[in-house]
């Protein structure tokens, strides 16, 4: 009967907590517990009520709550081993969840030397190489990714679809960590084999993305170039498409293949996205940074027909002031250049005559360089008018 007590002592409070804003805290959890200590009772059952006492706070945040519900296995005789094991897994979760890396190592670490037989050692291993390279310790780390593939390699056949997407989540952890730690070739070799492997069609197109990344990293940028075509080619709609397209777009620039960045610029301004908010702003992110960074550089290196090309286009991306503006007068400025000074002219006057923005001094400045702009074209086309009375044409 006190045991039965005892266990329903404990599940009350973990559905106090689960209902009740705020419970949960170290405080009360100590004092039930501790005020439950002395009662004899069902060490099984109890076990399996702090356990997944334990695990409720972890998912909602209640750290040291959590942890005390496992010390209280942890510290305390008459557990099993099993009970014992599972804590120190559920108490380092709930350190690495928490952010206390260092704590989260040193109990993964305890777990695994203590209970080298448990199924859950190549879970210990994969988590405390992520702790670690977290920490900064890359080389710590990869020797916990390559354990986890050492250990799937032992283990019975039981689980074994979960052992094998261990060593797969393990090699992915590897090429990160090369990735992390600037070792971008053998970063890319490791993304190319990952490819080969039995993934889901997501972490293939993360792995071909990723292997793109650190050649570009690694300055073989045709390579970069060919994996990003590729990549495109094969997943033009995966998450990664917006940004692999900016890549591939000032990678071609860097390698002055100029017509084909600015054909890839303009299908990407070209193309829309209806799909869910968070996409189409995402999309709409890389489509105004790539076309702005490359309508730049054309045009500070002199090629003005592609700048204009870029920014008429950009023009389309938004309504709003604070982007059809400064657009308009990047327009102007390309104008000018080609001596259209009427076109720039006219650029210049539909900014100055834009209802002001009291909460944007960047349009205010803005329409004041334009002021400037217009006067300055003035002059420019009253000084070629002079010059051009003092040299009339030629018949």
């Amino acid at each position: 009967m006190k045991s039965s007590r005892r266990a329903l002592g404990l599940g009350w409070f973990a559905l106090a907590l689960a209902t009740c804003p705020g419970a949960g805290r170290a405080a009360p959890l100590a004092a039930v517990v501790k005020a439950e200590s002395s009662r004899p009772t069902d060490p099984e059952h109890e076990a399996g009520q702090l356990l997944n006492l334990g695990t409720h706070l972890t998912d909602r945040d209640e750290f040291a709550s959590a942890e005390l519900a496992y010390r209280q296995i942890l510290d305390r005789p008459g557990f099993t081993a099993a009970d014992q094991a599972s804590a120190l897994f559920g108490l380092a979760h709930t350190y690495r969840k928490a952010g206390a890396a260092t704590k989260a190592a040193a109990i993964y670490e305890k777990f695994i030397k203590e209970f080298p037989g448990d199924d859950r050692v190549p879970d210990a291993l994969l988590e405390l190489g992520r702790t670690l390279r977290s920490m900064g310790a890359g080389k710590m780390a990869l020797n916990q990714f390559y354990a986890v593939i050492d250990s799937t390699l032992k283990l019975s056949a039981q689980g074994l679809a979960h052992y094998e997407s261990l060593a797969r989540t393990a090699q992915y952890e590897v090429a990160e960590t090369y990735y992390e730690t600037g070792d971008y070739e053998r970063a890319g070799k490791y993304f190319v084999r990952l490819q080969l492997l039995d993934l889901s069609v997501a972490d293939r197109a993360r792995a071909s993305f990723m292997s793109a990344q650190a050649q570009l990293r690694g300055h073989d940028l045709p390579a970069g170039a060919a994996t990003l075509r590729t990549f495109l080619e094969t997943w033009p709609n995966d998450e990664n498409a917006p940004e692999a397209r900016y890549l591939l777009a000032t990678t071609l620039r860097q390698l002055n293949r100029s017509d084909e960045a600015l054909a890839l610029v303009l299908d990407l301004l070209r193309e829309e996205r209806r799909r869910d908010a968070a996409d189409a702003k995402t999309w709409a992110y890389w489509q105004r940074r790539t076309s702005n960074l490359l309508a730049n550089e054309f045009f500070q290196s002199g090629d003005i027909a592609s700048a204009m090309a870029i920014y008429r286009s950009m023009g389309n991306l938004a309504a709003e002031p604070a982007w059809r503006l400064p657009v308009l007068y990047q327009l102007a400025l390309c104008y000018e250049r080609l001596g259209q000074y009427d076109a720039a002219a006219a650029a210049c006057r539909t900014i100055v005559a834009a209802p002001p923005a009291p909460n944007s001094p960047e349009l205010a400045d803005l329409a004041k360089s334009a002021a400037w702009r217009l006067d300055h074209l003035a002059w420019l086309n009253s000084t070629q008018a002079q010059l051009s009375s003092f040299h009339p044409p030629t018949p």
